[in-house]
């Protein structure tokens, strides 16, 4: 069943939101005060490909995994929406259907605000506009650094960007060294294989090269990494 409202941990994760925070406090108080919260568990579908543009999220636990199909029947995932991040806005502007699968990765919390009111909050307050604009090219800029990497960099260097962003995305500091940081968010090496458009194979024999050099740490429950100053390195070797 959801929940009314946002815990304080979730709260301050849609807060704290690079893109929120930057907002005006009318422009925030009035998105808030007609959002509602959904919960969901892991692998719970969040919305389906071909689905209606109804409502406009914000993750503020968890993540949402975004995939698609292959004509083969095979899933394959493209993102992971991380904490604090908003996400169907095009749908809103131009009312075409979903375009992709979204589930719970994780027991995941979702900030809703309903279409209706989205326009709503649109017609009062131009800042809205700007803002969203904004927020599109940051993506367009992503993504076409995401495209130039998947063609001219390694397969090691573009492991240890990912890595690199997992741990600043979900980083935890792990209890027996502070100086280690334990990626919160679990990924299969097949899902992480997925990100960078390789094979599990491939990755996990770069993860085990990485592990012999001291950069990162695998355990049962995920990856530690502990060098961040090395993954940089590996990163930038081929840049």
């Amino acid at each position: 069943m959801d929940e009314p409202i946002l815990t304080m941990e979730e709260r301050e994760a849609i807060n704290s939101g690079r893109w929120f925070s930057s907002l005006s406090p009318s422009l925030r108080h009035d998105i808030l005060r007609c959002a509602y919260v959904k919960r969901f568990k892991d692998g719970d579908l969040i919305v389906a490909r071909g689905d209606p543009p109804s409502e406009w999220t914000a993750v503020a636990k968890g993540a949402v995994r975004v995939s698609s199909t292959s004509l083969s029947g095979k899933q394959i995932t493209l993102t992971y929406v991380e904490p604090g991040v908003w996400f169907g806005d095009v749908a809103m502007f131009d009312g075409d259907q979903r375009t992709h699968d979204a589930y719970a990765h994780g027991p995941t919390t979702l900030l809703c605000v309903a279409r209706n009111d989205f326009q709503k909050i649109l017609s009062v307050h131009v800042e809205l506009y700007e803002a969203l604009m904004r927020l599109q090219a940051r993506r367009i800029r992503t993504l076409f650094g995401l495209v130039e990497d998947l063609n001219t960099l390694p397969l090691r260097a573009r492991l240890a960007k990912q890595l690199l962003h997992l741990v600043r995305s979900y980083g935890v500091p792990c209890l027996s060294d502070g100086n280690e940081m334990r990626i919160g968010l679990q990924l299969a090496q097949e899902e992480l294989a997925q990100l960078l458009g390789a094979s599990r194979q491939r990755v996990n024999q770069e993860l085990k090269s990485m592990e012999r050099e001291e950069a990162i740490r695998i355990e049962q429950g995920g990856l530690v990494v502990r060098n961040r100053d090395m993954l940089m390195r590996i990163a930038e070797a081929e840049t």
